[in-house]
């Protein structure tokens, strides 16, 4: 093994054991470097490693700390891996998609609050009767960020959240193409905001899985 990456495998299971917790100061580069038998140069490589996935985060002349490994911030390196998508792999995506979309949807019609599917309405509303296509997408993004958001799970909302790059050229060019793309959405959209509103888990599923698949559908014929 490389000394790098047994110097990574040695403080993430300072981390894992419990040893180190989420917020702890990590002991001075010096006495870290000789407690775990490593040379400074390479416990040095793992820390900015570690540092590059949220798992420590180093602040100049206060030292290195363990993050808060909240989800969002562990997943977030899934984003920039993501944005390394080619376009042939997009439709595996969708399929990803499909599978955790509709699980979300059907998890915010039961936990949303009263509040959030009034803000989820007035996403709704704010678009205008003509939009553009930039204003369509950019809406549809909001819309499905709150019901992930609304899902109360933060794993899964963050495995949407960055799932939705590789697919925004996608619905784009689906709205600039497809006939009647606009109005679908606009119609789809409505009804997963009833089912939700409704606290009616299933039928929201049921209309989340229609809405990713009828673009999925749309893509692979279009291919």
């Amino acid at each position: 093994m490389a000394v790098t990456d047994e110097a990574i495998e040695k403080i993430k299971g300072m981390i894992v054991s419990g040893e180190m917790r989420p917020g702890d100061r990590l002991p001075r580069e010096a006495d870290l470097a000789e407690r775990l038998g490593l040379s400074r140069n390479s416990l040095r490589e793992a820390v900015k490693a570690l540092s590059l996935i949220r798992v420590l985060d180093v602040r100049q002349g206060d030292g290195t700390y363990v993050t808060s490994l909240a989800p969002g911030l562990l997943l977030d390196a899934l984003s920039f891996v993501v944005d390394f998508h080619r376009d042939d792999t997009v439709l595996e995506f969708f399929e990803v998609r499909r599978i955790l979309e509709p699980s979300a949807t059907a998890l915010a019609a039961q936990r949303m609050t009263d509040a959030e599917v009034d803000g989820l309405r007035t996403v709704l509303a704010e678009l205008g009767e003509d939009p553009t296509i930039d204003a369509l997408v950019a809406n549809d993004l909001e819309f499905h960020r709150r019901i992930a958001a609304g899902s109360g799970n933060n794993v899964l909302c963050s495995l949407i959240d960055s799932l939705s790059g590789p697919t925004t050229r996608a619905r784009i060019w689906r709205g600039l193409t497809q006939e009647g793309a606009v109005a679908k959405t606009r119609e789809q959209h409505a009804a997963i905001l009833e089912a939700i509103a409704s606290r009616q888990p299933e039928l929201a599923r049921s209309w989340a899985t229609v809405h990713v698949a009828g673009v999925e559908d749309w893509l692979r014929r279009a291919l």
